[in-house]
């Protein structure tokens, strides 16, 4: 399955013309004795974050060995960084990728779904929105650089970024394969997996539980970009360049140009994205109600159980 986030998606949907200012070398360089992050790192056991002032953007890593499955608390430790960085006047881009090596995500804990009571199983979906609502709505740029394998919930993280880099290895499978674990991907999983390559693609895709190598991931255009595996990080620094380049010291409307182009930007993105996201938060309490009631069920968890003694078996 996939995970979610949460977003506001009233103020935090306008642009903020303080987050980030070119050439103001002290504003940046003093972003932390003002109470900002500063150029020194932080995050969480299972979340970490690289900043870096100077240039405006920040590199997350997700760290919850071995295979990055969205825990309730990586989902909980993720959403309170990614607001320190939005809360943040000096950044204004995000790089997500991997700490651990040859996976991404795995997706969502099966562990967290189940033998648990039904409270349990809420208080983690609503978790799994909230993430998901805040990765696509956010202001920032994000570009996910995919350095591992990106089933479910790895793949719909990856998503919700404007840009997506993968690397170049044959296991580095990339897909939404519910129906191949015997569960239905989630109406805004699918909605944001439309979004990205198309009605006919999807359907077929999600029927069929394809998980994508990378030239295929590329030609369908689940990714942007496919490069070799020691350049993924690079390569995502660069088109992180580009998407906040600053066109001059050109001034309009008593604003400097890169301002409004910024603004625009921002608008841009929650126009495009606005309404999918509405989808789910006018129907959040409902599809809570509706995983409850089928992660429940007698068959879905005897399913589970008997997946997860299959994993246990291949690494005993």
């Amino acid at each position: 399955m996939a995970l979610a986030a949460g977003a506001r998606v009233g103020a935090r949907a306008l642009f903020r013309p303080w987050a980030w200012i070119p050439g103001a070398a002290l504003g940046r360089t003093e972003s932390a004795a003002r109470g900002g992050i500063g150029s020194r790192g932080f995050g969480s056991q299972r979340v970490l974050v690289e900043p870096d002032p100077a240039a405006g953007i920040a590199v997350m890593k997700l760290k919850n060995p071995p295979v990055n499955s969205l825990s309730l608390e990586l989902l909980t430790e993720f959403v309170i960084s990614l607001e320190k960085l939005e809360n943040d006047k000096t950044f204004r881009g995000i790089i997500l990728t991997s700490d651990c090596p040859g996976v991404f995500s795995a997706g969502l804990d099966l562990m967290e779904m189940c033998g648990k009571n039904p409270a349990h199983y809420a208080e983690y979906w609503k978790a799994v929105q909230e993430l998901w609502l805040r990765l696509y709505l956010s202001n920032l740029v994000l570009i996910a650089a995919i350095n591992g394998a990106s089933p479910a919930g790895g793949c719909l993280i990856s998503l919700t970024c404007d840009y997506r880099v993968l690397a170049d290895n044959p296991k580095y499978v990339i897909g939404l394969n519910e129906t191949q674990l015997g569960i239905i991907a989630p109406f805004w999983f699918k909605d944001t997996l439309v979004n990205t390559i198309g009605h006919r693609a999807s359907e077929l895709a999600l029927q069929l539980g394809t998980l994508f190598p990378p030239a295929e991931a590329l030609q369908v255009g689940i990714v942007d970009k496919v490069v070799p595996e020691d350049q993924v990080q690079s390569t995502a620094l660069s088109v992180m360049a580009q998407w906040l380049s600053i066109p001059g010291e050109e001034r309009r409307e008593g604003q400097p140009l890169w301002v409004l182009v910024e603004h625009a930007r921002q608008l841009t993105k929650n126009t495009m994205r606005k309404p999918t996201a509405d989808l789910l938060v006018k129907q959040r309490d409902s599809d809570i109600q509706n995983f409850v009631s089928f992660i429940s069920r007698d068959s879905i968890q005897k399913s589970l159980q008997m997946y997860l003694g299959k994993l246990r078996q291949k690494r005993g």
